[in-house]
């Protein structure tokens, strides 16, 4: 296997500046660089990572600890999240919380026993004393999707406020005044912001959201159907369901077929995170759908730039509201609009 004195001999250059190409270093010229790689190319030279994070105090290692890795939404930020990585040289583990803030504070742990040289998280509640205590000791660290409010720590992140201003003004043009909502674990920014705007949403049309047509869900399917369940033996229940994330309404859907009811027919359904199933499924679901992809990759950059010693920034991305079926809207343009079910 090739060293770094091979790669010097066959570069023509001295091990000093090879090694200086091979940790970025600023001072190199062009055509040394050129050389250096040309030369690891042609010997299929590999770096020794662990003695290099000896000599740098680095690793090129990211930790990223996700909330639930089977949320299809956390799945593609994930993959979003590697791959931007690996694109600037870093390598990333993973940690799934599973929503739980003592398995976010173990992720947290090992990462760090790891020698990672960041951190991205994406809480799961208010703050585990783990992740605070990493974050006020000065760890590199970014939160993605989920924050803290008051720990100073840069947050990439969706606003889904005004795509829920646009669902609700949609929903209301259907002709559904009696709406409610499944929402996340109140211990969450995000369980508690979707919240926040949809009762704002409502009152801009003179709608009220009764606690009854509140549902505490987990961020998990099984919430959606027990809460779901709840909606359905009220008197007087609801004519759609807002679901606050894509697992809650799949959920909620489960728990409307099992009555022997039909979507939109007997209630009309839409989700916060659009994920690739909504479109198969009968109908398709109309939800909000968040920049996954570059929320992922903004995380990383922002990361990184701390890491480097450069100042990282906050990126808030907008969501947007994608229209499909499940409330009541037409099957084409050309179709007459839903017959209105109830007034104001």
């Amino acid at each position: 296997m090739a060293g770094i004195k091979d790669v010097a001999a066959e570069a023509g250059l001295s091990v000093a500046t090879v090694s200086r190409v091979l940790n970025g270093h600023p001072s190199v010229s062009e055509d040394a660089w050129r050389r250096v790689t040309d030369a690891v190319e042609r010997l299929g030279y590999r770096p020794n990572a662990v003695a290099r994070s000896l000599r740098t105090d680095q690793t090129r290692t990211l930790g990223l600890v996700i909330s639930d890795v089977m949320n299809p939404y956390f799945t593609e930020l994930a993959r979003s999240v590697e791959e931007e990585a690996r694109a600037l040289g870093y390598s990333v583990i993973i940690g799934n919380a599973d929503e739980r803030p003592d398995l976010q504070d173990h992720h947290v742990t090992t990462l760090l026993d790891r020698r990672i040289d960041g951190l991205l998280v994406s809480p799961t509640d208010g703050g585990s004393p783990g992740m605070l205590g990493a974050a006020r000791a000065g760890t590199p660290m970014v939160f993605v999707d989920r924050w803290i409010p008051g720990v100073d720590v840069p947050v990439v992140r969706s606003d889904g406020r005004a795509a829920v201003r646009d669902l609700v003004a949609h929903l209301h043009a259907l002709g559904h005044r009696r709406l409610a909502i499944i929402a996340g674990p109140a211990a969450t920014t995000t369980g508690r912001e979707r919240v926040d705007a949809f009762r704002e949403a409502l009152a801009a049309h003179g709608l009220e959201l009764p606690d009854a047509y509140i549902g505490q869900g987990d961020f998990q399917a099984g919430s959606g159907r027990r809460v779901t369940e709840g909606f359905l033996d009220l008197a007087e229940p609801p004519e759609a369901v807002f679901a606050a994330d894509n697992l809650m309404a799949l959920g909620a859907l489960d728990a409307i077929r099992a009555r022997g009811l039909r979507v939109p027919d007997d209630i009309g359904l839409a989700a916060f995170d659009d994920i690739p199933w909504f479109v198969h499924t009968d109908p398709p679901v109309t939800a909000i759908a968040q920049p996954t992809g570059e929320l992922g990759r903004a995380a990383v950059r922002a990361l990184v730039d701390r890491i480097e010693g450069r100042t990282g920034a906050s990126v808030t991305l907008p969501a947007r509201l994608v229209v499909r079926r499940s409330c009541g809207e037409p099957a084409s343009p050309e179709s007459p609009s839903p017959v209105r079910r109830s007034t104001p």
